[in-house]
This record gives structure tokens, C-alpha cells and sequence, in this order.
């Protein structure tokens, strides 16, 4: 969501075009989705704790890094000839982003989702919504908070009080908090908490441990990745061109950013909803809401000069968001077990973090080729509307064992 405040920045310091940042974006972003499957392995074998504290350092470092691209392109071009100064700025920036989708949005939150799931199974849901919460606030002050930052210490301030806090804050709290699983404590899962016999929720018994050559076989797989890969291909695209989106549609960036609060709101209430009824319920009911919700905000987005445009976009958009907040911590333990739960959610992660780097390219060339971002918000609309329908066959791998 940072990002949003930093696009039309980068675009006047690298002297890059929309298209090129966002090919830059999609090219380091992509490059770091197809490395995280193997990090996904490293994590089963490293354990979380170790995982987390080595990527929060590394993501200050990256930050300190994406602080002085401008110079650092220019001192570079400098010994080069002036043809190669647009390579050079998509190389240097491309690099950058590369490093801060795998460390940060890669491992670091992979790291911290695992742990979770490790350490709940019927507080699971409930304890993804409280984490939620905080997510969906943090999320949505982001792009505020980061424009203050620029305001008040530049562009290149702000990166490096982003790497100061990761290294000297996040950092030692995942090393003094954090812990691979109860049973290395000493501890049970939901603290020994027993479902009554006859009443369990068949979609919550586990009977055994997928690997992820077996995860990767099934439909149900796929249909809740390929959900997420789209909220998170939409959701980066819409906040990495805020801005452009914005005086398309006849807001100011003010008005714009200014929605996220609101939409964190709904999707508080949906996380919350969603903790609370998901051991009661089956998962593929929560992910055709967050696949509906998807659809309401992409119409939204499509129509938000119209009336009733900027509740559609608001609200949906909280839908998506609360539901995604909670089911992609929450699925791929409860379908495919604990154990390889690394390897198997490091594939999910992969898809999503290429997905987010596709969606900014496709929302630019949309303007590039269509004068607007028609294009690529008729396809926002097309792609969870299928998916909503493929919800609906998205049945647990273990509850195919328990009918058996």
C-alpha cells in the first residue's frame, strides 16, 4: 500500500514513464515470486523465527538501498554513455524491487503467517482477524503516514526511517517473540482446547500432512490461490497508480488515499466475521464472500465518479480484504497440514507476489493502449466473477478422506 506515495516519485527521480516503472516492477517482483518456493523449503527446515529476524534485517537494508537509487543510477550512468541511462535506472530500480517483495512481503510475511497456523487450529480464524485488524489500520494509514514522511524528510527520508524501524524494532521483536511451534515450548496447540466429539467441523480433522508435489495436485489448491494471486494483483495495481486512477475519475490524491480508512473499517468487521464463523462453517463459503467482494469492488472502481461508485469500491473492497486477511493464514494448514506447510503456502506466496507485480504493468498498458485504465478494470470485473462461481467446488482434501 506504501508504495502509492512513491510511484509518481520514483517516476521524476529515474526519469522513467509509467510503463517502464511498472515493467521494472513487474520484472523484480516476478524474480522474486519464482525464488520464494525455494524459501518456502528453507522455512520448514530453518524454522519461522530465524526466517523472520533475517528478513526484517535484510528488508532494512533493502530500504536503505531504495533511499538512494536516484544517486546511486547517476553515479553509474555517470561512467557510461547517455544511451544507457534509461537501462540503468530500470536495472537499478528493478533490483530494488526485487529484494523488498522477496524479504518483506515474501518470507517476513510468510514467516509471520505460518507461525500462526502453527500455533492455532480452532483459535486459528479468530487470532488471523485480531492480526487483521491491526493489518487492515496499518494498511490503510500507510499511504498517509508515508506521504507526511515525504513532506516533512523527502522521499529518500522516509526510506531510511522505514529501514531504521525494520532493523531496530521488527527485528529484535521477532527474535525475542517469536517461537517455531508450542510443541517446542513445551505447549499444545490453542493451549490443549479439544473439540467436542460429534460436534467437530469436518473441514477442521486433519488426517494427515500433504506434501507439496500432492498440495499442488488438487483443485481446491488452486482455486484459493488463484484468488489471492488476483486480490493481490487488483489491490497493487489500484494502490501503485492511486494517483493516475484518481484524476481519471476526477479525484484529487487527497480524496483517494483518503478511502483506504473507511475500506479498513469494513474489513475489520469482515476479518472479525470471518474469525468467528470459520471453524463453524466451510472455508469454500468465506472465499466465494471474498471472491463477491472482489467483484463489488472492481465494479466500484469501474463506476466511482457514478453514484453509489465509492460505496461499491469501498465496501467490496473491505470484503475482499477482511476475508483474504484471514483465509490465506488459515487454509493451508487446515487443508494440507502442519508439516510441509512452508513448502506448500512458499508456492501460494510465489503466486501471489508475481500476481502483484503483473497487475501495476497490465493496469499501465491499459493506459498506454486505451488512452485509460478501461481495459484492465473490465478484466478486474471478468476474472472474480469466474472465480466466484469456482468457489463453490472448492471442497477440502481432508474431507474427501473423512467421507471415504
Amino acid at each position: 500500500m506504501g508504495f502509492s506515495v512513491f510511484t509518481e516519485v520514483l517516476m521524476e527521480n529515474l526519469g522513467l514513464t509509467r510503463v517502464q516503472l511498472s515493467s521494472a516492477y513487474f520484472a523484480g517482483t516476478v524474480a522474486s515470486g519464482l525464488t520464494l518456493p525455494a524459501l518456502g523449503r528453507l522455512y520448514d527446515f530453518w524454522g519461522g523465527r530465524k526466517m523472520a529476524v533475517i528478513s526484517a534485517l535484510i528488508t532494512g537494508v533493502v530500504l536503505f538501498y531504495l533511499a538512494v537509487t536516484k544517486q546511486f543510477a547517476a553515479f553509474l550512468s555517470s561512467n557510461l554513455p547517455d544511451s544507457w541511462s534509461l537501462a540503468v535506472s530500470f536495472i537499478v530500480i528493478g533490483l530494488g524491487f526485487y529484494l523488498i517483495r522477496a524479504s518483506a512481503q515474501g518470507v517476513l510475511t510468510m514467516s509471520a503467517r505460518n507461525l500462526i497456523g502453527k500455533w492455532f487450529d480452532v483459535r486459528r480464524g479468530l487470532v488471523f482477524a485480531m492480526v487483521g485488524i491491526a493489518t487492515s489500520f496499518g494498511f490503510s494509514s500507510a499511504p498517509k503516514f508515508l506521504d507526511m514522511l515525504i513532506l516533512k524528510f523527502s522521499a529518500e527520508g522516509a526510506w531510511m526511517i522505514l529501514g531504521i524501524l525494520t532493523i531496530c524494532v521488527m527485528a529484535p521483536l521477532a527474535w525475542f517473540f517469536f517461537r517455531d511451534s508450542p510443541e517446542d515450548c513445551g505447549m499444545e496447540m490453542d493451549g490443549g482446547k479439544i473439540v467436542t466429539k460429534g460436534k467437530e467441523n469436518l473441514d477442521m480433522v486433519i488426517h494427515r500432512d500433504f506434501s507439496r508435489a500432492e498440495a499442488v495436485r488438487t483443485y481446491s489448491f488452486w482455486l484459493f490461490a488463484l484468488s489471492f494471486s488476483f486480490f493481490s494483483l487488483y489491490s497493487t495495481a489500484f494502490t501503485f497508480h492511486i494517483v493516475s486512477l484518481g484524476e481519471e475519475f476526477g479525484f484529487k490524491k487527497e480524496s483517494m488515499i483518503s478511502l483506504f480508512i473507511p475500506m479498513a473499517a469494513v474489513s475489520v468487521v469482515t476479518s472479525l466475521f470471518c474469525g468467528v464463523i470459520n471453524a463453524k462453517t466451510r472455508l469454500k463459503w468465506l472465499l466465494a464472500g471474498m471472491n463477491c467482494g472482489a467483484l463489488l469492488g472492481a465494479i466500484g472502481l469501474m463506476r466511482l465518479s457514478e453514484p453509489g461508485g465509492i460505496a461499491l469500491y469501498v465496501i467490496g473492497n473491505g470484503i475482499c480484504g477482511g476475508f483474504f486477511g484471514s483465509l490465506s493464514g488459515i487454509v493451508w494448514p487446515r487443508f494440507f497440514g502442519r508439516e510441509h506447510l512452508g513448502a506448500v503456502s512458499g508456492v501460494n506466496m510465489s503466486a501471489m507476489v508475481i500476481a502483484s507485480g503483473i497487475g501495476p504493468l497490465v493496469f499501465a498498458l491499459s493506459v498506454q493502449a486505451a488512452g485509460s485504465y478501461s481495459w484492465a478494470l473490465a478484466a478486474s470485473v471478468t476474472i472474480p466473477a469466474l472465480l466466484f462461481f469456482g468457489s463453490f467446488f472448492a471442497d477440502n482434501p481432508q474431507r474427501k478422506r473423512t467421507s471415504a
